[in-house]
Protein backbone atom coordinates (compact mmCIF):
# COMPACT_ATOMS: atom_id res chain seq x y z
CA UNK A 1 0.00 0.00 0.00
CA UNK A 2 2.57 2.13 1.31
CA UNK A 3 4.67 1.59 -1.87
CA UNK A 4 2.43 2.01 -4.10
CA UNK A 5 0.92 5.60 -2.52
CA UNK A 6 5.13 6.46 -3.03
CA UNK A 7 5.01 5.57 -6.77
CA UNK A 8 1.76 7.76 -6.88
CA UNK A 9 3.93 10.37 -5.78
CA UNK A 10 6.91 10.31 -7.99
CA UNK A 11 4.72 9.48 -10.87
CA UNK A 12 2.85 12.53 -10.03
CA UNK A 13 6.46 14.55 -10.13
CA UNK A 14 7.02 13.36 -13.30
CA UNK A 15 4.23 14.76 -14.49
CA UNK A 16 4.66 17.44 -13.04
CA UNK A 17 7.93 18.42 -14.17
CA UNK A 18 6.94 17.47 -17.97
CA UNK A 19 3.81 19.85 -17.42
CA UNK A 20 6.39 22.25 -16.60
CA UNK A 21 8.92 22.03 -19.32
CA UNK A 22 5.14 22.20 -21.68
CA UNK A 23 3.66 25.31 -20.46
CA UNK A 24 5.58 28.38 -20.01
CA UNK A 25 2.61 29.67 -17.33
CA UNK A 26 3.45 26.25 -15.54
CA UNK A 27 6.85 26.43 -13.24
CA UNK A 28 8.26 24.18 -10.93
CA UNK A 29 11.75 24.73 -9.61
CA UNK A 30 13.41 21.32 -9.79
CA UNK A 31 12.41 17.97 -9.23
CA UNK A 32 12.85 18.36 -5.28
CA UNK A 33 9.89 20.68 -5.13
CA UNK A 34 7.71 18.65 -8.05
CA UNK A 35 8.30 15.83 -5.50
CA UNK A 36 6.89 18.07 -2.98
CA UNK A 37 4.14 19.00 -4.86
CA UNK A 38 3.50 15.31 -5.97
CA UNK A 39 3.28 15.04 -2.00
CA UNK A 40 0.75 17.71 -1.46
CA UNK A 41 -1.12 16.86 -4.60
CA UNK A 42 -1.61 13.00 -3.22
CA UNK A 43 -3.00 14.04 0.19
CA UNK A 44 -4.97 17.03 -1.40
CA UNK A 45 -6.27 14.11 -3.69
CA UNK A 46 -7.11 12.05 -0.58
CA UNK A 47 -8.68 14.75 1.52
CA UNK A 48 -10.16 17.38 -0.53
CA UNK A 49 -10.86 15.63 -3.47
CA UNK A 50 -13.92 14.02 -2.25
CA UNK A 51 -15.46 16.80 -0.18
CA UNK A 52 -15.64 18.90 -3.74
CA UNK A 53 -16.65 16.48 -5.71
CA UNK A 54 -19.99 15.36 -3.32
CA UNK A 55 -20.64 18.92 -3.31
CA UNK A 56 -20.25 19.37 -6.86
CA UNK A 57 -21.86 15.94 -7.90
CA UNK A 58 -24.75 17.73 -10.02
CA UNK A 59 -22.76 19.87 -11.83
CA UNK A 60 -20.27 16.88 -12.74
CA UNK A 61 -23.35 14.94 -13.80
CA UNK A 62 -24.70 17.34 -15.72
CA UNK A 63 -21.29 17.87 -17.62
CA UNK A 64 -20.93 14.36 -17.77
CA UNK A 65 -17.33 14.32 -15.59
CA UNK A 66 -15.56 17.24 -17.45
CA UNK A 67 -16.29 19.30 -14.42
CA UNK A 68 -13.22 16.97 -12.49
CA UNK A 69 -10.91 18.81 -14.58
CA UNK A 70 -11.94 22.07 -12.18
CA UNK A 71 -11.61 20.38 -9.07
CA UNK A 72 -8.26 18.87 -10.12
CA UNK A 73 -7.35 22.47 -11.28
CA UNK A 74 -8.88 23.95 -8.11
CA UNK A 75 -6.40 20.93 -6.19
CA UNK A 76 -3.21 22.20 -8.31
CA UNK A 77 -4.25 26.18 -7.51
CA UNK A 78 -4.36 25.00 -3.41
CA UNK A 79 -0.61 23.24 -3.75
CA UNK A 80 0.33 26.28 -5.37
CA UNK A 81 -0.58 28.36 -2.94
CA UNK A 82 0.81 25.38 -0.34
CA UNK A 83 3.90 25.86 -1.51
CA UNK A 84 4.84 29.22 -2.62
CA UNK A 85 7.21 30.63 -4.73
CA UNK A 86 8.85 27.11 -6.09
CA UNK A 87 5.55 26.05 -8.20
CA UNK A 88 3.48 28.61 -9.81
CA UNK A 89 0.66 28.24 -12.00
CA UNK A 90 0.08 32.01 -13.95
CA UNK A 91 -3.73 31.97 -13.68
CA UNK A 92 -7.06 29.25 -13.31
CA UNK A 93 -7.18 28.34 -16.94
CA UNK A 94 -3.74 27.48 -17.40
CA UNK A 95 -4.04 25.24 -14.24
CA UNK A 96 -7.27 23.24 -16.08
CA UNK A 97 -4.67 22.74 -18.93
CA UNK A 98 -2.03 21.58 -16.86
CA UNK A 99 -4.90 19.41 -14.69
CA UNK A 100 -5.73 17.47 -18.04
CA UNK A 101 -1.95 17.11 -19.08
CA UNK A 102 -1.08 15.64 -16.03
CA UNK A 103 -4.16 13.60 -15.78
CA UNK A 104 -3.32 11.95 -19.01
CA UNK A 105 0.22 11.82 -18.16
CA UNK A 106 -0.75 9.96 -14.75
CA UNK A 107 -2.68 7.79 -16.60
CA UNK A 108 -0.18 6.77 -19.34
CA UNK A 109 2.72 6.16 -16.46
CA UNK A 110 0.58 4.00 -14.18
CA UNK A 111 0.09 2.28 -17.29
CA UNK A 112 3.17 1.65 -18.26
CA UNK A 113 4.58 0.83 -14.85
CA UNK A 114 1.92 -2.11 -14.63
CA UNK A 115 2.70 -3.70 -17.87
CA UNK A 116 6.62 -3.25 -17.08
CA UNK A 117 6.39 -4.74 -13.38
CA UNK A 118 3.29 -7.47 -13.77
Amino acid sequence: MLKNWLIAIIVNAVAILAVSELIDAFQVDGFEMALLAGLILSILNVIVRPILVFFTLPITFVTLGLFLFVINALTLMLTQWLIGDGFVIDGFGWAILAAIIISILNGLLQNLLKQMFK
